[in-house]
């Protein structure tokens, strides 16, 4: 049986769809996930590590009063990332990861809070998820969450032609 990120890349190659991520609390780890499948540059845009604040709005779009009206562990900012992302990239799809990896609290978040945005240009869902672990848990579980998410959401739409 094939894994999520081989699943993933197949479903966009045959589609000729492409995706891009901006990610804070994963620091790179979903991109880098999907480039362990051989062709990934068919697919695999690029992305972003935004794991300081500012760089949210530097490299990803996020508004800075967004950023300061929701904080960086938001609904609002994971949906801005995916967006930000996906536009900046150039990309079919956008990701955005924002969370608590852990082992502190983060404004009120407990660790394994974690959002999850993806945006295909034409709508943006965001999934909160409570992960359970440490933090690699927390961040391998958010990788996880992100791949089946997405191909759930390819599933739902149509193919494009």
């Amino acid at each position: 049986m094939s894994s999520p990120e081989q699943r993933l890349h197949a479903a966009l190659l045959s589609r000729g769809e492409t995706v891009a991520a901006a990610e804070s609390l994963t620091a790179g780890l979903f991109c880098a996930t999907l480039a362990t499948v051989p062709g990934a540059s068919a697919t695999l845009r690029g992305g972003a590590v935004v794991y300081a604040t500012d760089l949210k709005t530097a490299l990803a779009g996020v508004p800075a009063p967004l950023l300061a009206a929701s904080g960086p562990v938001s609904e609002p900012t994971a949906a801005a990332l995916a967006e930000g992302i996906r536009e900046r990239c150039t990309a079919t799809w956008g990701v955005g990861l924002t969370g608590v990896a852990g082992p502190d609290p983060v404004d009120g978040h407990g660790p394994g809070r974690v959002y999850l945005g993806i945006s295909d240009g034409a709508s943006t869902v965001v999934h909160q998820l409570d992960l359970p672990g440490d933090r690699a848990a927390v961040r391998t579980g958010a990788v996880e969450a992100a791949l089946l998410r997405l191909l759930d959401r390819l599933d739902e739409r149509e193919v494009p032609g």
